[in-house]
């Protein structure tokens, strides 16, 4: 069944007075539990993708369809509910709160959505045992490892129970061995749960462990391989 759906998608951004095109019609599916690399060299327009689908962004033209919902007719509520309900996003930096412990910034986003802090609490810690932090629960980021703070981010993008899985560089922090755990928990939650994980990354090893790369340059896709 179609998650996601792209037609002619364009982005262009004005740069003092210069224009510039950087997604060039992007016509694009994905389906639901799907696991997507999408790749391409610095400026291939990758993130910029992953900014439309994310809903993060507006495309200049084209049609952008999420689990149904046409986005050029929705409202700046409408999409903020869209993110808020169906998507999770997993960032390089981590961004998570240096003044909280890992249980309360995986609580966040539910203390947010109106949940009482009980149940988001609750909630939280069963995330932290999902991905093997359960013991480090009341550490603070600078006490955890580059690999721990990004299983943090993991759960906190887990905790609203989101449809996609949005992951920008997720391993470009981290060294080879950590980037192979962090992928391997993608990879479960994608067979055991069926969230669609899509991830953005330029490296070819990476993209490698997806099951689908779409390949950018110059804002037009060269390449879609299912693997």
């Amino acid at each position: 069944m179609t998650l996601l759906e792209a037609k002619n998608l364009v982005k262009k951004y004005t740069m003092g007075q210069t224009q510039v095109t950087a997604l060039k019609g992007i016509d694009l599916s994905i389906d639901v539990g799907e696991f997507v690399a999408i790749t391409g060299f610095s400026g291939s327009g990758k993130s910029t993708l992953m900014h439309l689908l994310g809903c993060l962004d507006t495309p200049t033209d084209g049609s952008y369809i999420i689990d149904g919902i046409q986005t050029s007719a929705a409202t700046r509520d409408q999409l903020a509910h869209i993110r808020n309900q169906k998507i999770g996003f997993v960032f390089q930096k981590f961004h998570l709160l240096p003044d909280l412990t890992a249980l309360d910034n995986v609580a966040l986003p539910q203390l947010y959505a109106g949940k009482k802090e009980h149940d988001a609490r609750h909630a939280a810690r069963q995330l932290l045992a999902m991905v093997n932090l359960a013991d480090w629960a009341d550490h603070f980021p600078y006490q955890l490892s580059g690999g721990q703070q990004q299983r943090v981010a993991i759960a906190r993008a887990l905790v609203n129970k989101p449809q996609i899985i949005f992951a920008d560089e997720p391993t470009g922090n981290l060294d080879v061995a950590t980037g192979t755990v962090i992928m391997d928990l993608f990879k479960q939650l994608n067979e055991e749960q069926r969230v669609t994980i899509i991830i953005v990354t330029h490296e070819p090893l990476i993209a490698a462990k997806t099951k689908r790369i779409i390949e950018l340059i110059d804002g037009t896709i060269v390449r879609d391989k299912r693997l």
